[in-house]
């Protein structure tokens, strides 16, 4: 995506910082080239889809209903002089989803059943069937508690989960946003979140202070490293996660991530101490 050189950006600078970028502005460069001796945007739209259809199958109607995502163009790097963290866009939740998928993959033979969900469209409200708001979750605890004869229901109410969500970890660049006694902090272990939501509660799940405890002694059983955090001051924003989705069907939740930097930004960093304890800690979890 191109941007505006400083020299001419005299109305851009002008704008607020909601509207540095319009959504009309992020066009994607895909080429240049024109096909064949002709040299005109038609010959370079043509030679972009030839190739798309050499490589993929694709043809020009299959942009009417294909799912696109541009992502940034590097990988995953090392940060700092110590290479202590890592550096990548999309942390918030791979950086979480990758230790839970490992984690029941780790656990052989756990003493109950275990089940990891790996959703969709968290970040934008986690409606569609894909989303933690939609039933396919009930639906599926529903007919696994078919084969036993028991009511879904009664196996969400006797089931606890980790909502593997990600945390803001301190930044002393934005100190200001952050009270420094409760702040998740990088290289401290993963954060367990007995709240989120915004304004302290709202729109939140709160964890009952017994499961919050009984997480805590699988953690320290295991000797996992982990922290007690919450996102930023009371009073300056908020968040949430898909625990209240969960904690709405019946189920003991609370949440559990890797604190991060630059959190939504495309360059997004943690602590590799914080990503093992996440594995350690769900794996834990798994065979508590």
């Amino acid at each position: 995506m191109t941007d505006l050189l400083p020299h001419l950006d005299k109305q851009q600078a002008d704008r607020p910082m909601t509207k540095v970028i319009k959504g009309e502005e992020l066009n994607i460069l895909i080429g240049s080239r024109p096909f064949g001796k002709e040299k005109s945007d038609k010959a370079v739209k043509l030679n972009i889809l030839k190739i798309l259809n050499e490589k993929y199958g694709i043809i020009e109607e299959d942009f009417l209903s294909a799912e696109l995502e541009a992502v940034p163009a590097y990988p995953a790097a090392d940060i700092g002089f110590d290479r202590s963290m890592i550096g990548s866009y999309g942390h918030d939740d791979r950086v979480c989803a990758y230790p839970a998928v490992m984690a029941a993959f780790a656990v052989k033979k756990p003493a109950y059943t275990t089940v990891t969900v790996l959703t969709d469209k968290e970040e934008i409200g986690s409606d569609g069937n894909t989303g933690l708001q939609s039933a396919y979750l009930m639906h599926f605890v529903e007919d696994i508690g078919a084969l036993e004869g028991v009511p879904g229901r009664d196996v969400i109410r006797n089931s606890t989960c980790i909502s593997a969500d990600v945390n803001a970890g301190y930044d002393p660049t934005f100190g200001q946003v952050h009270d420094k006694l409760n702040a998740a902090y990088l290289n401290r272990g993963i954060v367990l979140t007995k709240y989120t939501g915004g304004g302290g509660k709202g729109s939140t799940n709160d964890a009952h202070a017994e499961f919050v405890y009984e997480v805590r002694k699988a953690f320290d059983g295991a000797n996992v490293q982990w922290q007690i955090g919450e996102l930023g001051k009371v009073d300056e924003g908020g968040g949430g996660t898909v625990a209240k989705y969960i904690a709405n069907l019946g189920a003991q939740v609370v949440d559990v991530g890797v604190p991060v930097l630059s959190m939504h930004a495309p360059f997004e960093v943690v602590s590799k101490t914080d990503v093992y304890m996440a594995f350690k800690g769900f794996k834990a979890f798994l065979e508590a």
